[in-house]
């Protein structure tokens, strides 16, 4: 049974500890797909994410002819253990101009971004195409990068759909401008190892962009003659349940403890959360500093260490689930650098002012800087704008504000399609809430609020 197309967020009762297992790393996911294509042998990727994003590269790999082998992984059940046979470095050939070989990418920007400059490492000619939203966001400087190489890129717009000629490895220097997406940075030094390429990156935070320095750290770590590499759990993921944690310490209950000298205690545990340091997200925790209430303090709000965050220097996804906090702090907190959120699966700026305005948040929008200051919420209909996260942020909203109800919910089948079962299973493992179809009122279910 599909998940409904309204769905409504009842708050938990008395709080109980849990212990929140997140599924893998889409980014990880997809970059290690990617790499275990090109290596030699034989991969094994324990731990990856099974989502909409990573199931359409590993289904776009099937295409080509590599084989993927998927088993269960029993220790979370949004995971998947990938084996892949890479072919040393060969992308097998496409199609012809009249015909090419038609791979279909989504909604998923890393796979679109990826598998074009892998598919220049073949020959023959591919298509590339996604969901009209995928069709919309840019691609151009990965297309002039290719070009600069002698690759050939067709496009009517330099967006998808799009034809990529396979030329083979071919040496040679390229300038990518990373400003719109660092995807495309990472899209040519994934594949440049085997195609000869010298990649020059130009751009926002052109030396230190934390998902280009990703990149380069799976590829100094990645076995490329085959062998076994794990996945971390998803920091972005996670961000959502260590939120849950910061609205569960605004309870009465909770602030009591904290006065009682416990107020290192998090009621809710992320397990095998990532330390790595690969991942920008992983330093969400940080955000945020002891208890509301805590002995000392005349605080009743959450506590930013910081008043303003940026999503170039300070969060990546995870930003949006910030916003989502920033009406229970107590201070205005300002949300900079937000410009590649507009180019993302919604123009997310716009989505996290009008919903967050919804509920009663006052919110400032100036450029790409969001002002979100100290507000009573109440409840609202949110819409997703067909994006994970703004269901996935919202719905995390609920547990706070009772009557929260979300439009379109199985979107989150995009990178986590377990999680509002994570919300709604009992403690330890869940966090207990309830879920209702709001159109008819019934309570919600187990493999009833899987996103499939």
């Amino acid at each position: 049974m599909a998940l409904p197309a309204l769905i409504e967020i009842v708050p938990p009762g008395k709080p109980r500890e849990a212990q929140i297992t997140v599924p893998g790393s889409k980014s990880i996911t997809n970059r290690a797909l990617v790499l275990a294509a090109l290596a030699g042998g034989e991969t094994v990727l324990p731990g990856a994410l099974w989502s909409e994003d990573t199931q359409v590269m590993v289904e776009c790999l099937q295409e080509l002819g590599f084989m993927v082998n998927v088993e269960a992984d029993p220790g979370e059940p949004g995971n998947r253990t990938l084996t892949v046979y890479g072919k040393g470095g060969e992308v097998p050939r496409g199609g012809t101009q009249a015909q090419p070989l038609d791979l279909f990418v989504g909604n998923a920007g890393t796979a679109a971004r990826f598998l074009t400059a892998f598919l220049a490492l073949g020959s023959g000619v591919y298509r590339l195409h996604g969901v009209p939203r995928m069709h919309e966001r840019p691609q151009a400087a990965l297309f002039h990068a290719l070009r600069e190489l002698g690759y050939r890129v067709d496009s009517s717009n330099d967006k998808l759909p799009a034809l990529v000629h396979g030329g083979g490895p071919r040496p040679g220097t390229c300038r990518v401008s990373i400003l719109e997406s660092s995807q495309f940075a990472s899209a040519l030094l994934l594949s440049g190892r085997v195609g000869g390429w010298r990649v020059e990156v130009a751009g926002e935070n052109a030396d230190e962009s934390p998902y280009v320095v990703l990149t380069e750290k799976m590829l100094a770590a990645f076995p490329q003659s085959g062998g076994r590499f794990a996945i971390e759990a998803d920091a972005s993921s996670a961000s959502y349940f260590c939120a849950a944690g910061q609205l569960r310490k605004l309870t009465h209950a909770d602030r009591a403890a904290a006065l009682s000298g416990r107020a290192g205690d998090d009621p809710i545990r992320i397990t095998r959360w990532p330390h790595s340091g690969w991942q920008m997200d992983e330093r969400f925790p940080a955000l945020f500093t002891g208890a509301p209430g805590a002995a000392g303090t005349t605080q009743t709000g959450l506590t930013f260490r910081q008043t303003t965050v940026s999503r170039r220097s300070d969060l990546g996804d995870s930003i949006l689930t910030a916003m989502i906090l920033a009406p229970f702090a107590s201070d205005t907190i300002t949300f900079t650098d937000l410009g590649r959120l507009r180019l993302q699966e919604c123009e997310r700026v716009h989505a996290m002012r009008a919903e967050l305005t919804k509920c009663g948040a006052r919110v400032v929008e100036q450029n790409n800087t969001l002002i979100i200051s100290p507000s009573a919420l109440h409840n609202a209909e949110i819409e997703t704008y067909d994006d994970h996260r703004i269901a996935m942020c919202f719905a995390v909203l609920g547990l706070a504000v009772p009557g929260i109800r979300i439009r379109q919910p199985a979107c989150v089948k995009k990178t986590f399609p377990n999680f509002f079962q994570k919300l709604a299973a009992p403690a330890p493992a869940g966090l207990g809430a309830s879920i209702r179809d709001a159109l008819t009122g019934k309570a919600l279910y187990g493999q009833e609020l899987f996103a499939d």
